[in-house]
């Protein structure tokens, strides 16, 4: 018989500069690059949650046989769902190809030609037990018993201390960065605190699409740039505009998004202040590369990645350390 599993938010890493003095007492591990999932194993059954809570199960149909080798069991996981370019390291935008399909047929299509993999680094109940008051070293301990390794998932091993060496080892590999998790720490859902901290090797993060100034040149009739935007106090914070990262497939999908989500008023707290702006509800959310914050609070050298469709709009922050 079927065990009633909760459904949880998944905990979130606060932002850090640098590395804390001592990491002795914290777990380190690779901070992948792909998009956080909370899998539930319910004797025989596999059903998988975005961040925000969307089922997103039929779009990661390899994972149903998770369930196979858990046998009977009862899991609650959470993990990254991330998928690999050519060079063999994890790729958001390999990953594009796979997370925005919405009809089953073109999510066959892909299986092959964007295989995924679930990164497991948690697991909040096993069987009728829940773990989430217990310690992380004790709920890691629980993940090993597990023996979860297949085609399309792994758990991964954690090592404590060492972090500043495994930051190193990540950034020559292109990675983004680390994520230290305090070996006592309980699991908060849906909550950032000092116990799990990430430290990145290149600025990056989601932003609020608010609008779009028409392209020139190559790019007239379409997109040329992305207003940008966080929310802070209840305002969405202009945090300046997007011009690069585009391909022709991007920029035609953000078009047909963009259109009917036309308004005639701005929705940042201050004006673009740009020619020829189409602004937007703010809906839509982007992931975006960029070198710095500039001293008037803007981006410097954006670069589009792609768009997160498993994150809502008003969860998005600036996140500074």
């Amino acid at each position: 018989m079927k065990i009633s599993l909760p459904h949880y938010a998944p905990m979130l890493a606060k932002p850090c500069a640098a590395l804390p003095p001592e990491t002795g007492d914290f777990a380190a591990e690779v901070k992948w690059d792909g998009i956080r999932a909370m899998v539930y194993v319910n004797q025989g059954t596999v059903q998988i949650r975005s961040r925000g809570g969307l089922d997103i199960t039929f779009r990661y149909p390899e994972l149903e046989h998770l369930a196979q080798q858990a046998g009977k069991r009862a899991l609650i996981l959470d993990g990254e769902i991330i998928a690999f370019n050519a060079a063999g390291t994890p790729s958001f935008s390999q990953l594009q190809k796979r997370m925005n399909l919405e009809k089953a047929a073109l999510v066959q299509t892909a299986l092959s030609a964007v295989p995924i993999t679930f990164i497991i680094f948690d697991i909040l109940q096993l069987d009728r037990a829940s773990l989430i008051h217990e310690p992380y070293r004790v709920r890691r301990q629980a993940l090993d018993s597990c023996s979860l390794s297949g085609p399309s998932w792994s758990a991964p091993p954690f090592q404590t201390g060492n972090g500043a060496a495994l930051l190193t080892a990540g950034k020559q590999l292109g990675l983004e960065g680390i994520v230290l998790k305090k070996l006592n720490s309980p699991y908060l859902p849906g909550k950032r605190s000092d116990w799990w901290l990430k430290v990145k090797n290149f600025h990056r993060q989601e932003f609020v699409i608010g609008g779009w100034t028409a392209g020139e040149g190559q790019r007239s009739g379409t997109i040329g740039a992305l207003l940008l935007g966080y929310y802070e106090d209840k305002k969405l914070r202009y945090a300046g505009s997007c011009g690069t990262g585009f391909s022709e497939k991007t920029l035609a999908q953000l078009q047909e998004l963009c259109r009917p989500l036309t308004v005639s008023t701005c929705p940042f707290d201050t004006d673009p202040q740009k020619r020829g702006i189409t602004f937007i509800k703010p809906l839509l959310v982007a992931e975006i590369s960029f070198t710095e914050w500039t001293p008037a609070g803007t981006l410097r050298h954006p670069s589009f990645l792609g768009l997160r469709q498993d994150k809502q709009a008003a969860e998005v922050i600036k996140e500074l350390p």
